[in-house]
């Protein structure tokens, strides 16, 4: 049926519930057949207790007859709203023995749930179902992850919670309007994905899921731009006398782009290139080579210009190469490399200097630890806390000066820290007072600096020594199956994020492994070796690493059957080679995969007052204060490790003097 655009849409009253309101998003769309002297919200029409829809769909409005329209408002003519007390109240709530009556905007405004599935039921304020929350879950505030502001973790109308992910909340506002963008095609969980099992509990609890394509997939050339290539000359002097975007195919004047971005772009003689079949970097991801120590050129190209056979000169953005280019595989295997290869191949200017973690101090006979190359180290580092400094400050000013005290047990710095933080009036927001309450001398609420500080520093030293992290200095989250039931994963990411941002010190201990798998995502971190806490599994993978026999491989591969059956990497050998995967998936299954469910948990509550979006920003300043720093190992560190014994006709003095003076003069030889 068609409707008449000439009639005043806006000044006609919907039959059901009588309002002129046109609020597609609330009430459905307003529909108006002037033929019938008929307006109805689609919603009202919907969710009416007395009607069905008995056409076909192109009958009446979407199936419901006229004939049945107006036989429902008959019927609801006779019944009084027990909101409005107006009459005309068309949907009852479907609970037993409940006689309440309302019109649709009213029980929109009086909090009831409307099922928009199968007999499209409604509840009333008092009938509604409710999400069920488990008593021990915190309480406190996290990130709406649609329009991102913050939302309260409280069981009300207004806040819903995923059903897949346990800490990713959400106001039910924007999940109805992201529901209607989307469409039941697209509409998921917007932290996991999840489609079946979100929406049947969205559904529950009263989204409208439109059966629709999703609106961006009906916008006409919506993807129009996809089409198009980049034609464009970006060489500094481009020698094309009829501009730089003239393309002429198989001519010197084609335009070849970069093989690596394919967002730049030269003319095949403005860089002279002989034939389109010759690779081509644009000068930001030459760069990005050029600083990973891997980056190779051609040999013929040895200066930044390159005379042409004409005389003519051409200006090059390339640098002079001394040596063969990179084939385009091997560029494209480097490329592919995960974030945590690159940061080893020193593309990450916070780790180009550093030594691998050991207990607390390292020493390396290589020339980067040299006494002018550790400076510049430590002028690095403090350049990027100076940067890190900065965008905590920014992250400081949604702190209010509203307080919350937390009363503080230091001999039991754990539980007092959880108790407060789960509190219900604790707000991460909030500026934080810290009460010692087993101190004499601290027997009132404190809230300089240093009490703060002394607080978050107890608080840090037993995070980086609880069970919640495994491995020596460098650490990983380890696996606690009680730690993940009572959701402490989810409080220690949040209480690292909260020291971060009141003035608390920093971590200092994560393994570049575990930086790698919250700032870049799980999936793109290759795990090594180092990573393995476990003695007994870092000897199994030790053992399949170094076998130097297809024989003495499959012997321990039969020794440790159960452990690589239970960790999903049984594949077969055929060959000694096939150790190298078989090493590869141990190291992902124990370091990652095993850890799924803590690390998500860890990633959500770092996500408080917007840390890990600002570490996903800025991995490299953010690393200079979260991982591990080993400390370069000192002639006087060497000193105070041993203490010197001599026989009674030897000086002891002159003894420890040529033993301190021959450490120095090592020292200062490195």
């Amino acid at each position: 049926m068609s409707k008449n655009n000439n009639f005043d849409i806006q000044s006609a009253f919907c039959v059901l519930c009588g309002r002129t309101d046109d609020c597609p998003e609330k009430y459905g769309e307003k529909r108006t057949y002037v033929e019938y002297d008929l307006t109805v919200h689609y919603y009202c029409l919907l969710m009416s207790s007395g009607i069905w829809q008995r056409g076909e769909e192109g009958e009446g409005v979407d199936g419901f007859l006229i004939t049945d329209i107006r036989k429902e408002v008959n019927r609801a003519a006779k019944l009084k709203c027990n909101i409005c007390k107006k009459k005309g109240a068309s949907i009852g709530c479907v609970a037993p023995k409940c006689k309440r009556s309302y019109h649709f905007p009213c029980g929109v405004q009086k909090e009831c749930i409307f099922q928009f599935m199968e007999d499209f039921r409604s509840y009333c304020w008092e009938h509604k179902p409710v999400q069920k929350f488990p008593d021990k879950e915190s309480r406190g505030t996290s990130q709406c992850t649609i329009c991102l502001d913050l939302v309260e973790q409280l069981p009300i109308y207004t806040v819903l919670k995923s059903p897949c992910c346990k800490n990713a909340w959400f106001h039910r506002e924007c999940l109805q309007y992201q529901a209607l963008s989307a469409g039941i095609f697209f509409f998921r969980c917007t932290v996991c994905n999840n489609k079946d099992k979100f929406q049947k509990e969205m559904l529950r609890m009263g989204i409208h899921i439109p059966e629709k394509d999703a609106s961006w997939e009906l916008e006409e050339n919506a993807y129009q731009e996809l089409l198009q290539c980049y034609q464009h000359c970006d060489i500094k002097r481009c020698l094309c006398k009829k501009g730089r975007d003239y393309n002429e195919p198989d001519s010197k004047w084609e335009i070849k782009r970069c093989q690596c971005c394919g967002s730049r772009g030269t003319h095949l003689a403005c860089s002279s290139m002989k034939s389109w079949e010759q690779n081509w970097e644009c000068m930001e991801c030459r760069s990005i080579f050029a600083k990973s120590g891997n980056y190779s050129k051609q040999k013929k190209r040895s200066l930044a210009t390159s005379e042409k056979t004409d005389g003519t000169t051409c200006w090059l953005e390339e640098p002079s190469p001394k040596c063969p280019r990179q084939s385009r595989e091997s560029q494209r295997n480097f490329l592919l490399q995960s974030p945590k290869i690159m940061c080893q191949n020193n593309l990450s200017p916070c780790s180009h200097l550093e030594l691998p973690a050991s207990n607390r101090v390292t020493m390396s006979l290589s020339p980067l630890m040299s006494n002018g190359n550790w400076s510049l180290r430590k002028k690095h580092l403090r350049k990027q806390r100076r940067e890190v400094s900065n965008i905590l400050k920014e992250l400081k000013l949604q702190v209010n000066t509203k307080t919350t005290r937390l009363n503080i047990n230091a001999e039991n710095i754990w539980n007092s820290a959880l108790k407060g933080f789960r509190q219900r009036n604790f707000s991460a927001t909030n500026t934080i007072e810290i009460k010692f309450t087993n101190c004499k001398n601290r027997s009132k609420a404190d809230t300089s600096p240093a009490s703060k500080h002394c607080f978050f520093q107890l608080l840090m030293l037993h995070l980086q020594n609880s069970s919640l992290f495994e491995g020596s200095s460098a650490k990983n989250l380890s696996l606690d199956f009680q730690a993940v039931k009572e959701n402490l994963y989810f409080e220690a990411g949040k209480m690292i994020a909260v020291s971060l941002v009141h003035g608390g010190p920093s971590p200092g201990f994560f393994s570049k492994t575990l930086f790698s798998c919250l700032v870049y995502g799980p999936e793109n971190v290759k795990p090594a070796l180092e990573d393995v806490a476990d003695v007994d599994v870092a000897q199994t993978i030790k053992m399949i690493k170094y076998a130097d026999s297809l024989s003495s491989l499959q012997s321990t591969i039969h020794d440790c059957y159960e452990f690589l059956a239970a960790a999903g990497c049984l594949r077969p050998i055929t060959a000694l080679c096939d150790k190298n995967m078989l090493v590869n998936d141990i190291l992902i299954h124990h370091v990652i995969k095993r850890i799924t469910s803590p690390l998500e948990s860890f990633r959500q509550g770092l996500k408080t007052l917007g840390v890990l979006e600002k570490m996903q920003m800025h991995p490299d300043a953010f690393s200079s204060i979260l991982c591990h720093k080993p400390e370069r190992l000192s002639a006087e560190t060497i000193c105070d490790l041993f203490a010197i014994h001599s026989s009674s006709d030897v000086n002891k003095v002159e003894g420890a003097d040529f033993w301190m003076s021959y450490l120095q003069d090592v020292e200062s030889a490195f």
